[in-house]
């Protein structure tokens, strides 16, 4: 069997998945610094590895990984299928002798960059269109096999003298791609569908060796992408009450299934073996590819920026992608940056499970934090019942903070009598209540400055109004 060419209606929804599965593809190929000498670039290759056979019998690592998810084809549906990986390439610098021969060095100083070994990842993809007809619980089997290679890239100075070069190496690696569906009990035609892939290279870890070893015989950051051109998936993360016993039933392995493209469509399905969201997206702020999710993109954009320039010949040396963020951090426009600082994408009441409406929306020039930006809070105005009697701005309260003993301070009010200023509402649905205490002579100042005590509904008892 050999693989599929899409579609290009099938083609065309894939490549709206492709964006964030690129994501996931290269998440952790270079992190900050971007400099294959630092620590944390050395152990390298953390999400959806799976390494050939005899090699996860020696270490526990993992050659199968698996995907079941629920699916409601129409009939005459064509289930697509993409494989992602990524293809381990092992790169060594060799630097050119006086006698014109060339020799395996540790690094390669030149005057825009230090080259350095290094493993590169190829991008690979195994495609199949099957009909959903002919599923069953057997399965269909595609092997898959990608050869041995070796490039060889000269490098120039200035100059144009040849001084060295790279030697780019790909070992052979195979695996297998089965696919396979059941139909299920219940009132609507659902299928589960089963999606396994399998490392099946015959490279032998030697006693002793190591993950380095392996590596380049391993399928990295592998992942899938599933496309129903009749029909939709469920979805995993929040499936209708009908299927939630079916969805339990399913049984994933390193990997992860959610709908994938724009909400609203069902479609689509990335099989991620980085836990994710039904429909992710990357952020429209987002200026590039920076392969580091663990650190926020406006904090990597600015300290990779601040490198100094002998760091940045480096990262430019390590490899291309990090050269390319080295680039956009030096050339990023200011209000590019700025809108990296953050972003509301919307906004409700926090008292009410309504979703937001226009009128709940801020306006470009009020932010977030801004009181007027939320007009259904007015803390002035607002109560809350204290054993059954409303408190509000004006209230007394007796205070009893005993209870949480979170303070030092509790001692020295509780039991005190005490005028409420405001009645708080936080974003997560919390109640603060804001009082001055009564017999406090600096009372008057800390109501003119704003510097209230806070305490929660159930540390006061209500005083009948003098």
């Amino acid at each position: 069997m050999t693989t599929a060419v899409f579609t290009s209606g099938t083609e065309a929804r894939l490549a709206v998945a492709r964006q964030v599965a690129d994501a996931v593809l290269f998440e952790g190929y270079v992190l900050y610094p971007y400099r294959a000498s630092a620590a944390k670039n050395r152990f390298r290759w953390q999400f959806g590895v799976l390494v050939p056979p005899s090699w996860s019998d020696a270490s526990g690592e993992h050659h199968v990984q698996r995907t079941e998810c629920l699916m409601e084809p129409r009939p005459g549906a064509d289930l697509a299928l993409e494989l992602r990986f990524l293809h381990v390439q092992r790169r060594t610098v060799e630097e050119r002798a006086a006698d014109g021969t060339f020799v395996p060095v540790g690094e390669l100083r030149l005057e825009d960059r230090i080259l350095t070994t290094w493993d590169e990842g190829v991008e690979e993809t195994v495609t199949l269109v099957l009909p959903v007809a002919t599923l069953d619980t057997d399965g269909t089997t595609l092997p898959f096999t990608r050869p041995a290679t070796e490039e060889v890239e000269q490098i120039t100075a200035a100059d144009g003298r040849i001084v060295g070069r790279l030697v780019r190496r790909r070992e052979a690696v195979s695996g297998t791609l089965r696919v396979a569906a059941a139909e299920l009990d219940g009132p609507y035609r659902t299928e589960r569908l089963t999606v396994t892939v399998e490392n099946t290279s015959d490279w032998t870890a030697r006693p002793g060796g190591d993950r380095h070893a392996a590596l380049p015989y391993s399928l990295v950051a592998t992942h899938t992408l599933l496309h129903l051109d009749a029909g939709s998936f469920l979805s995993m993360t929040d499936p209708p009450e009908w299927a939630g016993g079916a969805v339990a039933a399913c049984e994933n392995l390193r990997t992860w299934p959610v709908l994938a493209g724009e909400p609203g469509r069902a479609d689509l399905v990335l099989s991620s073996p980085i836990i994710l969201d039904d429909h992710p997206a990357i952020a429209p702020e987002s200026p590039g590819a920076l392969y580091d999710a663990t650190e926020i993109d406006e904090i990597l954009a600015l300290r990779t920026a601040a490198l100094t320039d002998e760091e940045k010949r480096e990262a430019r040396g390590t490899d291309a992608r990090a050269a390319a963020v080295i680039d956009l951090a030096d050339t990023m426009p200011p209000e590019v940056l700025e809108r990296l600082h953050g972003a509301v994408r919307s906004l409700r009441e926090v008292t009410g499970p309504k979703e937001p409406s226009g009128a709940d929306l801020l306006s470009p020039d009020t932010p977030w934090w801004d009181p007027a930006g939320d007009t259904s809070v007015d803390p002035a105005r607002d109560h809350v019942l204290v054993d059954g009697h409303p408190v509000r701005a004006g209230s007394r309260v007796l205070l009893r903070p005993r209870l949480r003993r979170t303070d030092a301070q509790d001692l020295f009010v509780d039991g005190r009598s005490a005028l409420v200023e405001a009645v708080l509402h936080d974003v997560d649905g919390g109640v603060h209540i804001a009082v001055t205490v009564e017999d406090d002579p600096g009372a008057d100042i800390r109501r003119e400055q704003g510097r209230f005590l806070y305490f929660q509904p159930d540390e006061v008892e209500a005083l009948e109004e003098r």
